[in-house]
């Protein structure tokens, strides 16, 4: 999943590269050091730029969505993408494989939920419950499960709880990504209605 908030590691690479850059140029094709410089330096900016993280609704017309829309949709975005990079953190802490798995499947559609409404910013409202509740609360989940796993002596009826949770979980984020879907097939519905309205009027058909 895209890191909703960015991190570091374009820097990262760019030092990296710009620290290779100079050595190789100045001592391996016998460029003045200055100029070796100040080409890693042009390395090292262009891939700062180049590897930037892509800002939210970055190209969308802001005007067309409405800028109240589009800042609820931000905020909403930003408030759960850190539950979002936890759940997804959780999975590796958990040694039952088919817990893991179901908890990755989560960390999997709560991303496709939110590539869904950076695509549409007008659906946030849709899945408003889903972000603020449903997906912090799968991420508390997940977390506790991997603690109790932790114990040396486990509680068994503990963890098949804890599962039953996470199963009932994943149909509540699917029903939630789906509803993004049934948003846009109601928005074709009326667009076919209109559509065989204006045929019925303008041929008769």
């Amino acid at each position: 999943m895209r890191n909703w908030f960015g991190n570091d590691w374009n820097w990262i690479v760019a030092g990296l590269a710009a620290a290779i850059v100079v050595p190789v140029l100045s001592f391996f094709a016998k460029m003045p050091l200055w100029i070796a410089a100040v080409i890693g330096l042009l390395v090292f900016a262009g891939l700062i730029f180049a590897l930037s993280p892509r800002r939210l609704f970055e190209g969308l017309d802001a005007k067309a969505i409405g800028k109240g829309r589009l800042d609820f949709a931000r905020d909403l975005l930003n408030a759960a993408a850190p539950a979002a990079q936890r759940l997804e953190a959780s999975a590796d802490h958990i040694a039952n494989k088919e817990t893991a798995k179901r908890v990755r499947h989560l960390a999997e559609i709560a991303a496709d939920v939110f590539a869904k409404v950076e695509a549409s910013p007008e659906s946030a409202g849709t899945v408003r419950r889903f972000l603020s509740y449903y997906l912090p609360r799968a991420a508390e989940v997940a977390e506790g499960f991997a603690t109790l796993e932790a114990k040396r002596v486990p509680d068994q009826k503990r963890l098949q709880d804890v599962e039953l949770v996470l199963t009932k979980l994943e149909d509540a984020f699917v029903h939630y990504s789906d509803s993004l879907v049934d948003d846009r097939l109601d928005t074709l519905d009326t667009e076919l209605r209109l559509i065989q309205a204006s045929l019925k009027e303008d041929i008769g058909r």
